[in-house]
C-alpha cells in the first residue's frame, strides 16, 4: 500500500488504455492534471479552441476505432467542447472528455466559471458523471472509457482540479482498463428469411454504410454473387472503392444519376450497415432487408421486411454462400449508365473555363492523391462536389456526416496526421467552413504536421444560397468578406499559395505535395451551384 495522487493514477490508466495523445488547452481548473501529464509520455496537443480539440478527438476515433480524448477547463472551455462531442455522438464514435470544475469545496456556491456541467453534458453523452472524491477517480475513469467504447459515444468525466492532486491509498485494484469487443452473429432463421427475398428479387440494390468498414470484401463478394449494384452512403465513400464496376456512387442531394435510377427501379433494398435517414430517396414500397449490429436501428427510417441483427461481414458471407445464380441484366444496365455518368464527370473536369470551377480543382487533387491518403472533408457545397467528383479507391475519408458541422475539415486533418504520420493528408474545405476554426492552422504548424488544405474560395456560403433559391426565396446574407488565406498561412509559419488558374493550381499542388510543412492553397473558384 502506498500513497499516490489521484492524477498519477489517471495518467497511468490513460496509458494502459493505449491513449497516446490528448487535445486541450491548459487552464486554472485542470492545472493539477496538466502537472501529472507533464511527467508521462502522453502527447499533449495544445489547441487554440476547445471545439477544435473535441472535433479532432472525434475524427481520430472515426479514423482509427480508438477512443479520442479531449480536455477542457470549467465554464467556457467546457461549453466549447459541445460541438465536437455532438459530432461524436451523432456519428457513434467513442470520445472521452475530461472536464475541469471549480474546486470541490466551491461546487454549488456559484463561484467564478462554475456551471452545472453534469446538466449541460447530459444530452450529448453516453456517460456523464462528476467525481465526488479522489478515491473514485481511477475507477470512474475506467468506467467512462469502457462505456464510450461499448455505447459508441462521448463519455464525460467532470473533475474538480484539486482532486487530481489529492493523494489516495489503493490497497487493491477495483476495476481494470480492459474492454472486450463482442462478436455478434446473426440468427440463422433471420438469414434464411432474408435469403428468400434475395432469391426472388429481380432488381436488388445494396445500400452500404459505414458498417461496411470491416466488411468491404464481403460486401463486394455479395454484390458480385447477387449481381446487384452498390450505392454507398457518404460515410462509406472509399470503404466501397469508387472504381469498382458495381459501385454507383452516393444517393440523394450529393448523389449520382445512376444511383437515383437504380433506387427508383429496385424491387428489393438491402440496407447493409446503414440506417440511411433520407426516406425521400428510397423506394416508395419495395421490401427491404436491413443488416445491422444495432437492433434499435432496424426499421428506424425505412420499413424493413426482414431485420438481421449481427456483424455485417459474417451475415453477408453466409448469404453469399447460399445464393444461387442470378440474372445480371439489371446490373449490366446500370453499369452502362455508370460508365456514361463517369464520362460526363470526366468531361466536366477537363473542360476549359475562364475561371476555376470546383470540379476542376477536385480533378487536380485527384491527380496528386496517394493511394493510402486521408481526406478530411468539411461541410458545405464542397461536400457535394467531393462526393461526385473525387474518386476514393483505398483512401480514408473523415467527415462530420450526421451533425454536418462546418469547420470540421482542419481538426480532421490534424487528427489524421497524428493517427497516420506517414500518410498524405488533404483537407477539402470551403472558405466558410475553414474560417470557422482556421486559428488552429497554427497548431498544425507548431506540431509539424504536414498537410495540404485546399480552400474553395468563392466568397459566399454557396450551399445556403442554393437552398434559399430552392425554397423560392431571394438569397440573403450569403456573401462572405474575403480573406487572404495564403497570407494567413504564411503568417502562421506555414506555406500559402493563391491560385486562380489551372496552371497555378497544378504548380501549387506539386509544391504542397513535396512540402514538409502545413500548406494552404487558396483556390478562387467560380460560384456555381453545387446542386446540379
Amino acid at each position: 500500500m502506498f500513497d499516490r495522487t489521484a492524477g498519477s493514477h489517471v495518467v497511468e490508466l490513460l496509458k494502459q488504455w493505449n491513449i497516446d495523445h490528448i487535445y486541450g488547452m491548459p487552464g486554472d481548473s485542470i492545472n493539477e492534471l496538466m502537472e501529472e501529464l507533464r511527467k508521462v509520455d502522453i502527447r499533449f496537443i495544445q489547441i487554440r479552441h476547445e471545439e477544435t480539440g473535441a472535433l479532432a478527438a472525434s475524427a481520430y476515433s472515426k479514423l482509427t476505432g480508438r477512443i479520442g480524448v479531449c480536455l477542457s477547463i470549467a465554464g467556457p472551455g467546457a461549453i466549447h467542447l459541445q460541438n465536437g462531442l455532438y459530432d461524436a455522438k451523432k456519428d457513434k464514435t467513442p470520445v472521452l472528455a475530461i472536464v475541469g470544475q471549480v474546486t470541490s469545496t466551491s461546487v454549488g456556491t456559484d463561484t467564478f466559471q462554475e456551471l452545472k456541467l453534469e446538466s449541460m453534458f447530459e444530452d450529448v453523452s453516453v456517460y456523464n458523471r462528476r467525481v465526488q472524491n479522489s478515491e473514485q477517480l481511477p475507477d470512474m475513469l475506467n468506467q467512462a472509457i469502457r462505456t464510450a467504447y461499448s455505447e459508441k459515444g462521448p463519455a464525460v468525466l467532470v473533475v474538480s482540479d484539486d482532486l487530481f492532486s489529492t493523494k489516495i491509498k489503493r490497497e487493491k485494484q477495483m476495476t481494470s482498463p480492459e474492454y472486450s469487443v463482442p462478436h455478434i452473429r446473426a440468427a440463422e432463421e433471420d438469414l434464411k428469411e432474408a435469403l428468400k427475398l434475395l432469391e426472388t428479387a429481380k432488381k436488388p440494390v445494396i445500400l452500404a454504410g459505414k458498417g461496411a468498414q470491416a466488411a468491404t470484401g464481403e460486401v463486394l463478394a455479395f454484390s458480385e454473387k447477387l449481381k446487384a449494384p452498390i450505392i454507398a452512403s457518404l460515410p462509406a465513400k472509399g470503404l466501397i472503392p469508387d472504381d469498382h464496376p458495381n459501385n454507383l456512387g452516393q444517393l440523394g442531394q450529393l448523389g449520382t444519376e445512376p444511383a437515383e435510377q437504380a433506387m427508383k427501379q429496385a424491387d428489393l433494398v438491402i440496407l447493409a450497415g446503414t440506417a440511411y435517414p433520407y426516406r425521400e430517396y428510397l423506394p416508395d414500397n419495395a421490401p427491404a432487408i436491413q443488416i445491422d449490429i444495432e437492433p434499435r436501428v432496424i426499421g428506424k427510417y425505412y420499413p424493413a421486411t426482414v431485420g438481421v441483427v449481427g456483424e455485417l461481414g459474417s451475415a453477408l458471407a453466409w448469404l453469399t454462400s447460399q445464393l444461387g445464380e442470378k440474372d445480371p441484366g439489371f446490373l449490366n444496365q446500370l453499369q452502362e449508365k455508370r460508365s456514361a455518368w463517369h464520362d460526363k464527370l470526366r468531361a466536366d473536369i477537363e473542360k476549359q473555363t475562364d475561371m476555376l470551377q470546383p470540379q476542376q480543382v477536385l480533378g487536380e487533387i485527384q491527380y496528386i492523391l496517394e493511394r493510402d491518403a486521408v481526406v478530411s472533408l468539411d461541410v458545405g457545397s464542397i461536400t457535394i462536389w467531393t462526393a461526385k467528383y473525387l474518386q476514393l479507391t483505398g483512401q480514408k475519408l473523415v467527415l462530420s456526416s450526421w451533425l454536418g458541422t462546418m469547420g470540421c475539415g482542419l481538426p480532421g486533418a490534424i487528427a489524421a496526421k497524428l493517427a497516420y504520420p506517414e500518410r498524405q493528408t488533404i483537407a477539402i474545405v470551403g472558405d466558410g467552413g475553414f474560417s470557422m476554426g482556421m486559428q488552429d492552422f497554427v497548431t498544425a504548424v507548431k506540431y509539424e504536421l504536414p498537410m495540404i488544405i485546399v480552400v474553395f474560395n468563392n466568397q459566399k456560403l454557396q450551399l445556403i444560397e442554393d437552398e434559399q433559391k430552392m425554397a423560392g426565396n431571394e438569397p440573403t446574407n450569403v456573401e462572405l468578406a474575403n480573406i487572404d488565406f495564403a497570407a494567413f498561412a504564411i503568417a502562421c509559419g506555414g506555406e500559402g499559395y493563391t491560385v486562380k488558374t489551372r496552371a497555378e493550381l497544378q504548380d501549387a499542388l506539386s509544391k504542397a505535395k513535396a512540402s514538409k510543412q502545413p500548406v494552404v492553397i487558396d483556390a478562387y473558384v467560380e460560384d456555381i451551384s453545387a446542386v446540379l
